[in-house]
């Protein structure tokens, strides 16, 4: 019987940002080396939103999935991903993002946690340097303040008590399946140690810009 991985990584991608992807993929490379984590620990899933899959990496760990389009961010593609897991514990990583080499070290020393709250670099994205942001008498999970990259989630909380991830409209999947999980997890964990960077392959493939990343980049390509 094949074991369980320890971890899964999930990532949709439309296919627009090879170069970023490849990066993605090479930082779990690394955050497994890190951890001394072996090719059977990790499984990392990419599913291809409608377009046909491009094998920008080929590692033993990773696993390819050509999906029906279905568009809207990407959060179906991230259900069937989730659905189609293995691992014990998810960790969601978009096309151009990446995981930082100490990720799945952190992770490691918190294994009975359901979910982990864990900071990301969002200077690339955001006038702050990282998120969450810890302020008195307010939730860390809260509008604007939290993003998945930011979670290590075990796949019982997610799978079997939340049903997946569910879509809803736009942006606000992130946000309200977080929540979701925020509430029925036991134990849940914050650390302050970095997992991740947001935005990381950000003008790699200047053809996959996103319309805020669009935005972030004229505005730093304009004089002052």
């Amino acid at each position: 019987m094949t074991a369980t991985p320890a971890y899964s990584v999930i990532t949709p991608t439309a296919g627009r940002r090879p170069k970023a992807l490849a990066q993605a993929i090479d930082s779990v490379r690394t955050a497994m080396d890190h951890a001394g984590l072996a090719d059977s620990d990790v499984e990392m899933l990419v599913g291809y939103d409608g377009v046909p899959v491009e094998k920008v990496r080929i590692y033993p760990f990773l696993r390819y999935f050509s999906l029906p389009h279905e568009g809207n961010f990407g959060n179906a593609v991230r259900h069937t991903l989730i659905k189609a897991s293995r691992g014990r514990r998810l960790i969601l990583l978009d096309d151009d993002n990446m995981l930082l080499p100490e990720a799945l070290s952190i992770y490691g020393r918190f294994p009975d946690a359901e979910m982990v709250i864990a900071r990301i670099d969002v200077s690339r994205a955001f006038p702050g340097s990282y998120l969450p942001v810890d302020e008195p008498g307010k939730s860390l999970v809260r509008l604007a303040n939290i993003d998945p990259l930011c979670l290590c989630l075990s796949r019982e909380l997610v799978v079997t008590r939340c049903d997946g991830w569910v879509v809803y409209e736009g942006y606000e999947s992130d946000y309200k399946n977080i929540i979701r999980y925020h509430r029925r997890a036991r134990p849940v964990r914050v650390t302050e140690e970095m997992v991740g960077v947001y935005d990381a392959g950000m003008g790699l493939d200047p053809e996959g810009l996103n319309f805020r990343q669009h935005k972030r980049n004229k505005s730093w390509s304009e004089p002052s």
